[in-house]
């Protein structure tokens, strides 16, 4: 199969937040460039790493805001 129809036969990705933060987090590093030119593919295991350790940092911080919004809710309806 050639490249052109292996572009054209992907099925479109649902962008899920993990993505949208994994650009931001890539840009903000300084590694968005890189990104674009060589794809993600084209980064090191390090900065891969710091990029993956970034979205799990995020994703903490989301459930422990989402779990105080839940505690406080029951607070008030208690």
């Amino acid at each position: 199969m050639s490249k052109k129809n292996s572009i054209k036969n992907k099925k479109k990705k649902i962008e899920t937040i993990e993505d949208k933060w994994k650009y931001e987090i890539a840009d903000q590093l300084g590694l968005l460039d890189k990104v674009e030119e060589f794809g993600w593919g084209g980064l090191t295991a390090k900065e891969t790493g710091r990029i993956g350790g970034l979205i799990t940092v995020r994703k903490k911080k989301l459930k422990n805001q989402m779990s105080e919004e839940t505690s406080n809710e029951e607070e008030i309806q208690g």
